[in-house]
Protein backbone atom coordinates (compact mmCIF):
# COMPACT_ATOMS: atom_id res chain seq x y z
CA UNK A 1 0.00 0.00 0.00
CA UNK A 2 1.52 3.73 -0.91
CA UNK A 3 2.36 5.89 1.94
CA UNK A 4 0.70 9.14 2.53
CA UNK A 5 4.33 10.04 1.73
CA UNK A 6 4.61 8.69 -1.24
CA UNK A 7 1.19 9.96 -2.94
CA UNK A 8 2.70 12.59 -5.53
CA UNK A 9 0.48 12.96 -8.83
CA UNK A 10 3.15 11.18 -11.05
CA UNK A 11 3.51 7.79 -8.99
CA UNK A 12 -0.74 7.04 -8.54
CA UNK A 13 -2.46 4.42 -10.15
CA UNK A 14 -4.56 6.10 -13.28
CA UNK A 15 -8.08 5.12 -12.83
CA UNK A 16 -9.43 2.55 -14.62
CA UNK A 17 -12.89 3.46 -15.67
CA UNK A 18 -13.89 0.31 -17.81
CA UNK A 19 -16.27 -1.10 -15.28
CA UNK A 20 -18.04 2.21 -15.35
CA UNK A 21 -21.67 2.62 -17.65
CA UNK A 22 -23.37 5.04 -15.58
CA UNK A 23 -22.01 8.25 -13.35
CA UNK A 24 -23.80 10.79 -10.97
CA UNK A 25 -22.43 14.00 -9.78
CA UNK A 26 -23.43 15.21 -6.85
CA UNK A 27 -22.68 19.05 -5.94
CA UNK A 28 -23.93 21.88 -4.11
CA UNK A 29 -24.12 24.16 -6.33
CA UNK A 30 -23.43 25.46 -10.28
CA UNK A 31 -20.14 25.67 -11.31
CA UNK A 32 -18.96 23.02 -8.45
CA UNK A 33 -18.29 20.42 -11.00
CA UNK A 34 -16.50 22.45 -13.50
CA UNK A 35 -13.33 23.19 -11.60
CA UNK A 36 -11.29 20.32 -13.28
CA UNK A 37 -13.66 17.76 -12.81
CA UNK A 38 -15.93 18.34 -15.98
CA UNK A 39 -12.57 17.69 -17.45
CA UNK A 40 -13.08 13.92 -16.72
CA UNK A 41 -16.79 13.82 -17.31
CA UNK A 42 -15.91 14.92 -20.90
CA UNK A 43 -13.37 11.92 -20.86
CA UNK A 44 -16.19 9.09 -20.01
CA UNK A 45 -18.94 10.38 -21.79
CA UNK A 46 -17.19 10.11 -25.07
CA UNK A 47 -16.14 7.02 -24.33
CA UNK A 48 -19.62 6.54 -23.90
CA UNK A 49 -20.69 6.14 -19.99
CA UNK A 50 -23.49 7.93 -19.43
CA UNK A 51 -22.93 10.81 -16.90
CA UNK A 52 -26.14 12.63 -14.51
CA UNK A 53 -25.78 15.55 -12.45
CA UNK A 54 -27.59 16.32 -9.27
CA UNK A 55 -27.50 20.11 -7.97
CA UNK A 56 -28.58 20.12 -4.51
CA UNK A 57 -28.91 24.42 -4.72
CA UNK A 58 -29.73 26.66 -7.53
CA UNK A 59 -26.71 28.71 -6.31
CA UNK A 60 -28.87 31.42 -6.03
CA UNK A 61 -27.19 33.30 -2.85
CA UNK A 62 -23.81 33.34 -5.38
CA UNK A 63 -24.08 36.54 -6.77
CA UNK A 64 -23.34 39.35 -4.46
CA UNK A 65 -24.81 42.07 -6.41
CA UNK A 66 -28.31 40.08 -8.32
CA UNK A 67 -30.95 39.20 -5.98
CA UNK A 68 -31.23 35.28 -5.43
CA UNK A 69 -34.64 35.46 -7.53
CA UNK A 70 -32.90 36.65 -10.54
CA UNK A 71 -29.36 34.49 -9.83
CA UNK A 72 -31.06 30.84 -9.42
CA UNK A 73 -32.68 30.91 -12.86
CA UNK A 74 -29.41 32.59 -14.56
CA UNK A 75 -27.12 30.22 -12.72
CA UNK A 76 -29.27 27.23 -13.68
CA UNK A 77 -29.41 28.65 -17.16
CA UNK A 78 -25.25 28.97 -16.80
CA UNK A 79 -24.64 25.15 -15.99
CA UNK A 80 -27.11 23.97 -18.78
CA UNK A 81 -24.66 25.63 -20.76
CA UNK A 82 -21.75 23.72 -18.72
CA UNK A 83 -23.22 20.46 -18.95
CA UNK A 84 -23.13 20.45 -22.44
CA UNK A 85 -20.03 21.28 -23.15
CA UNK A 86 -18.90 18.36 -21.96
CA UNK A 87 -21.83 15.88 -23.19
CA UNK A 88 -24.37 15.74 -20.57
CA UNK A 89 -27.72 16.18 -20.95
CA UNK A 90 -29.23 14.61 -17.56
CA UNK A 91 -29.05 17.87 -14.87
CA UNK A 92 -31.26 18.05 -11.72
CA UNK A 93 -31.51 20.79 -9.75
CA UNK A 94 -32.92 20.75 -6.29
CA UNK A 95 -34.16 23.86 -4.01
CA UNK A 96 -32.23 23.02 -1.02
CA UNK A 97 -30.84 27.24 0.05
CA UNK A 98 -27.81 27.62 -0.60
CA UNK A 99 -25.51 29.19 1.58
CA UNK A 100 -28.04 27.96 4.04
CA UNK A 101 -27.65 23.66 3.61
CA UNK A 102 -27.83 21.69 6.51
CA UNK A 103 -27.32 17.80 7.02
CA UNK A 104 -30.93 16.55 7.29
CA UNK A 105 -32.96 13.58 6.36
CA UNK A 106 -34.88 15.16 4.07
CA UNK A 107 -31.06 16.09 2.13
CA UNK A 108 -30.03 12.57 2.54
CA UNK A 109 -33.43 11.48 1.39
CA UNK A 110 -33.51 13.64 -1.67
CA UNK A 111 -29.85 12.21 -3.14
CA UNK A 112 -30.69 8.73 -2.29
CA UNK A 113 -33.98 8.79 -4.16
CA UNK A 114 -32.22 10.28 -7.68
CA UNK A 115 -29.73 7.23 -6.70
CA UNK A 116 -32.16 5.01 -6.83
CA UNK A 117 -33.55 6.85 -10.18
CA UNK A 118 -30.68 7.21 -12.22
CA UNK A 119 -29.14 3.83 -10.82
CA UNK A 120 -25.37 4.53 -11.06
CA UNK A 121 -22.52 2.67 -10.68
CA UNK A 122 -19.75 5.60 -9.33
CA UNK A 123 -21.25 8.52 -7.70
CA UNK A 124 -18.64 11.28 -7.54
CA UNK A 125 -18.35 14.14 -4.82
CA UNK A 126 -16.20 16.83 -4.13
CA UNK A 127 -14.02 17.15 -1.23
CA UNK A 128 -16.06 17.62 2.38
CA UNK A 129 -13.47 18.39 5.07
CA UNK A 130 -13.50 21.17 7.21
CA UNK A 131 -9.91 22.42 5.51
CA UNK A 132 -9.87 22.17 1.33
CA UNK A 133 -8.04 24.01 -1.63
CA UNK A 134 -6.26 26.09 0.62
CA UNK A 135 -8.50 27.44 3.41
CA UNK A 136 -11.65 26.50 5.18
CA UNK A 137 -14.03 24.42 2.79
CA UNK A 138 -17.34 26.55 1.98
CA UNK A 139 -20.20 25.00 4.19
CA UNK A 140 -22.39 24.10 1.77
CA UNK A 141 -19.72 21.59 0.06
CA UNK A 142 -19.06 20.22 3.07
CA UNK A 143 -22.84 19.53 3.96
CA UNK A 144 -23.50 18.27 0.25
CA UNK A 145 -20.05 15.66 -0.23
CA UNK A 146 -20.79 14.21 3.43
CA UNK A 147 -24.76 14.09 2.67
CA UNK A 148 -23.95 12.13 -0.86
CA UNK A 149 -21.73 9.92 0.30
CA UNK A 150 -24.38 8.70 3.46
CA UNK A 151 -27.19 8.68 0.80
CA UNK A 152 -25.01 5.80 -1.14
CA UNK A 153 -25.32 3.48 1.61
CA UNK A 154 -29.23 4.57 2.29
CA UNK A 155 -29.86 4.18 -1.43
CA UNK A 156 -28.84 0.44 -0.83
CA UNK A 157 -30.59 -0.21 2.18
CA UNK A 158 -34.60 -1.69 1.34
CA UNK A 159 -35.77 -0.46 4.84
CA UNK A 160 -34.52 3.30 4.55
CA UNK A 161 -36.82 5.30 2.60
CA UNK A 162 -39.48 2.81 1.72
CA UNK A 163 -41.87 5.67 1.11
CA UNK A 164 -40.36 6.20 -1.91
CA UNK A 165 -40.93 3.05 -3.64
CA UNK A 166 -38.48 2.64 -5.47
CA UNK A 167 -36.07 -0.60 -5.43
CA UNK A 168 -32.46 0.08 -3.85
CA UNK A 169 -29.90 0.04 -5.51
CA UNK A 170 -26.37 -0.28 -4.52
CA UNK A 171 -23.30 2.04 -5.58
CA UNK A 172 -20.15 0.01 -6.67
CA UNK A 173 -17.60 2.92 -5.84
CA UNK A 174 -17.61 6.83 -4.29
CA UNK A 175 -15.05 8.78 -6.02
CA UNK A 176 -13.86 12.31 -4.22
CA UNK A 177 -12.61 14.46 -6.69
CA UNK A 178 -10.38 17.46 -4.80
CA UNK A 179 -9.80 14.96 -1.65
CA UNK A 180 -6.75 15.74 0.47
CA UNK A 181 -5.94 12.56 0.52
CA UNK A 182 -6.19 11.53 -3.35
CA UNK A 183 -5.35 7.31 -4.49
CA UNK A 184 -5.50 7.78 -8.13
CA UNK A 185 -5.43 10.27 -11.12
CA UNK A 186 -7.46 10.74 -14.57
CA UNK A 187 -5.41 10.86 -17.57
CA UNK A 188 -6.73 13.57 -19.96
CA UNK A 189 -6.27 14.82 -23.17
CA UNK A 190 -6.50 17.66 -24.67
CA UNK A 191 -10.13 17.67 -25.95
CA UNK A 192 -11.13 17.30 -22.32
CA UNK A 193 -9.20 19.77 -20.93
CA UNK A 194 -10.41 22.30 -23.54
CA UNK A 195 -14.43 21.12 -22.78
CA UNK A 196 -13.47 21.65 -19.11
CA UNK A 197 -12.40 25.17 -20.08
CA UNK A 198 -15.19 25.55 -22.02
CA UNK A 199 -18.04 24.32 -18.97
CA UNK A 200 -16.11 26.80 -16.57
CA UNK A 201 -16.76 29.52 -18.77
CA UNK A 202 -20.25 29.37 -19.26
CA UNK A 203 -20.99 30.35 -15.67
CA UNK A 204 -20.63 33.77 -17.14
CA UNK A 205 -22.60 36.30 -14.72
CA UNK A 206 -21.22 34.42 -11.95
CA UNK A 207 -17.44 35.18 -12.98
CA UNK A 208 -18.37 38.82 -14.05
CA UNK A 209 -19.26 39.04 -10.33
CA UNK A 210 -15.60 37.84 -9.35
CA UNK A 211 -13.78 39.82 -11.74
CA UNK A 212 -10.49 38.90 -9.58
CA UNK A 213 -10.95 35.29 -10.18
CA UNK A 214 -8.81 33.84 -12.50
CA UNK A 215 -8.79 33.07 -16.21
CA UNK A 216 -11.03 30.01 -17.06
CA UNK A 217 -8.01 28.54 -19.38
CA UNK A 218 -4.83 28.99 -17.05
CA UNK A 219 -6.98 27.70 -14.08
CA UNK A 220 -7.95 25.00 -15.14
CA UNK A 221 -4.95 23.84 -16.90
CA UNK A 222 -3.29 24.81 -13.30
CA UNK A 223 -5.39 21.88 -11.91
CA UNK A 224 -5.09 19.40 -14.31
CA UNK A 225 -1.73 19.31 -16.11
CA UNK A 226 0.74 17.62 -16.32
CA UNK A 227 -0.82 14.63 -14.53
CA UNK A 228 -4.18 14.65 -14.85
CA UNK A 229 -6.94 15.31 -12.21
CA UNK A 230 -6.32 13.58 -8.92
CA UNK A 231 -8.94 11.69 -6.83
CA UNK A 232 -9.83 9.27 -4.52
CA UNK A 233 -11.35 6.22 -4.87
CA UNK A 234 -13.57 3.80 -2.07
CA UNK A 235 -14.84 1.11 -3.69
CA UNK A 236 -17.73 -0.07 -2.91
CA UNK A 237 -17.96 -3.68 -4.54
Amino acid sequence: MMSPDDRTPENLPVFDSSGMSRVLVVVAHPDDAEYGLSCAVNRWTRSGIEVSYLLLTHGEAGIRTMHPSEAGPVRAEEQRRACAAVGVSDLAILDHPDGMMEPSMQLRRDIAERIRIVQPDTVVTANFDVEAYGGFNQADHRVAGLAAVDAVSAADNPWVFTDLELKPHKVSRILIHGAAAPTHRIELEEEDVQAGITSLAAHEAYFEALPDHPKPEPFIRSMVEPHGLMIRVQDLR
